[in-house]
């Protein structure tokens, strides 16, 4: 059974441990051919991509100056849109 996501508690977690603006850095593990729509979440920013030893999915990081904690739930709102995706 899937655990709930609690917002509220992810939000107090993210001020609790950056002073904002920060740098955060997002992970995220993607069907092969869905890299493209990870990085166009936070374009000009640096991201790595690992693919998995089968070669069906991949590992894609970012790295992005993210303004408050607001900005980073709205990222894995819009990441949670995509096929596929585990947000970690």
């Amino acid at each position: 059974m899937r655990k709930e996501f609690d917002k509220k508690a992810f939000k107090t977690k993210l001020e609790e441990q950056n002073s904002f603006p920060a740098l955060y850095m997002f992970k995220f593990i993607v069907p092969k051919g869905k890299e493209a729509e990870v990085a166009s979440l936070l374009p000009n920013n640096e991201i790595s991509l690992k693919e998995s030893a089968k070669g069906t999915y991949v590992s894609v990081t970012i790295k992005a100056m993210m303004p408050d904690s607001d900005s980073i739930l709205g990222i894995y709102e819009k990441a949670a849109k995509i096929e596929g995706i585990i947000s970690l």
